[in-house]
């Protein structure tokens, strides 16, 4: 069974539209999961600013829509297009969120926070859609048409990365966004986490990884957690992976500064020992698994 993976936001921290951005894009955190023959059911994940324009593409659909939403965290650049998007807003569709909690505040209170009458006009009690809010941490879980494998990353607050093994055991998925691979910062993750990260995403048909910083910038950003595109296909290389999708774009950096990153990323990769293919994720770009 093919999987589709269509890209709808690939930005990091901050929407970032204007003319030197619009070829990779400018919205915020957002991709879209689609089985062959699945029309009604679908896998988002994260819902940052792009997830606004996919909302409409799905509503303009005929029938109900089911979505099985992944969020990785709760920072603003992977949660901030929930409120406009549309399934939300109509009976009869249903979105099921998956998610970490916050220390001890639930997923749900946080995402009710951000409809607040203080801060937005419609509350979360006033969509329309079934709604449902799963918390989820490392280990294993199943939604409709895959198989989950969640490993905690190396990002301030509880941060996930998902691996997504379609049911039919066909095609797979890494998605390790917000992601500290280098030394800087502390995190609650375990002696044995580059190892095992590397185990999570070995194989996969596509690795999707932060890749924010050039290894020139990692110095002055140590602890922020986020990656260099370097260490991004170092990752891709040990983990013999098909093909790695850079992600995550920092704000300011434009369309022809990303062609370099992904030239020079192309590079690193064809002189290792295993030449994985290198792409940077851009909105509308589709591949087929």
């Amino acid at each position: 069974m093919t999987l589709t993976v269509t890209v709808w936001g690939a930005r990091g921290s901050i929407p970032s539209p204007g003319p030197t951005t619009a070829r990779y894009g400018g919205n915020t955190s957002c991709i879209l999961l689609e089985q062959e023959g699945v029309a009604e059911g679908v896998v988002v994940l994260d819902a940052g600013s792009g997830i606004r324009a996919l909302g409409s593409h799905l509503a303009r659909r005929d029938g109900s829509v089911q979505v099985d939403l992944l969020l990785t965290h709760t920072h603003w650049d992977h949660i901030q297009g929930m409120p406009f998007f549309v399934p939300m807003f109509r009976p009869g569709d249903a979105v099921r969120v998956w998610g970490a909690r916050q220390g001890d505040v639930e997923l749900e209170t946080i995402l009710r926070q951000q409809m607040d009458p203080v801060v937005f006009p419609v509350p979360l009690d006033d969509t329309d859609a079934e709604l449902s809010v799963t918390h989820v941490g490392p280990g294993r879980f199943d939604i409709p048409g895959f198989t989950v494998e969640a490993i905690r990353l190396r990002h301030p607050g509880t941060t996930l990365g998902y691996r997504l093994t379609a049911a039919d055991g066909g095609a797979r998925l890494a998605y390790i966004t917000d992601n500290e691979l280098g030394p800087g910062g502390v995190y609650n993750v375990g002696r044995d986490w580059r190892r095992d990260l590397t185990g999570l995403v070995g194989g996969v048909d596509v690795l999707v990884h932060d890749a924010m910083y050039a290894p020139e910038e990692l110095g002055r950003h140590l602890g922020w957690g986020h990656s260099s595109w370097e260490e991004a296909v170092d990752l891709a290389v040990e983990a013999k992976v098909g093909r790695l999708m850079l992600f995550h774009h920092r704000p300011e950096r434009t369309d022809g500064e990303i062609d370099a990153i992904v030239a020079r990323a192309q590079d690193r990769a064809n002189g290792s020992a295993y030449a994985v293919e290198v792409v940077a994720a851009r909105e509308g770009m589709q591949l087929s698994l």
